[in-house]
């Protein structure tokens, strides 16, 4: 399976229209059949996409770092969460 990878943050934003798009952007990769590859999280738009993705279907893969896992940030429904040691190992993953 391809998978597409998506960089958001754990805020929803200021403007309503992020999370639409957020939304639109999830459903299109649920129904062409790709994989999720994100931040890990379970709020803001990254929270937003993933669930989306999770509802119509489709896989996810979480990349968090530990600090975020500690906070309670990770999300509980994803298919696979890979834990990092901190950012900089996330990011190169």
């Amino acid at each position: 399976m391809k998978r597409i990878a998506v960089y958001c943050g754990a805020s929803m934003g200021k403007n309503p229209i992020y999370e639409t798009h957020a939304r639109m952007l999830a459903e299109w990769i649920a129904s062409h059949r790709y994989g999720l590859v994100y931040g890990g999280g379970k709020i803001g738009l990254m929270g937003v996409v993933a669930d989306t993705v999770l509802n119509h279907g489709g896989r996810v893969t979480g990349i968090i770092p530990q600090f975020l896992v500690d906070r309670e940030i990770a999300h509980p429904g994803l298919e696979q969460l890979i834990v990092t040691e901190d950012m900089d190992v996330r990011k190169k993953k």
